[in-house]
């Protein structure tokens, strides 16, 4: 996955189970590492993602599955609050 990361701020992001999570906000960079540690998303779905309180979430970029027109990550069950039928 090679990439600008100013190409990634604003990307909508969704799980692998088509979950609309949020908006790419800002990305944290491991400058010793020199890679990318994750991404802070904003603008959250609040159907879907509890927050608490918070304005955003970070998720690690071991997490993310593929980045394109949009990024995809991968569905965690209890990061997600249940959906109701």
């Amino acid at each position: 996955m090679k990439t600008q990361i100013t190409e990634l701020f604003g990307l909508s992001v969704y799980t692998d189970k088509a979950v609309y999570v949020g908006d790419i906000e800002d990305v944290v960079i491991d400058v010793d590492g020199k890679k990318l540690d994750s991404i802070a998303v904003g603008n959250l779905n609040p159907e879907f993602v509890d927050v608490k309180g918070f304005r955003g979430i970070k998720i690690p970029y071991r997490m993310i599955k593929s980045i394109g027109d949009v990024v995809v990550v991968r569905h965690l069950a209890r990061a997600f609050k249940p959906q109701e039928e």
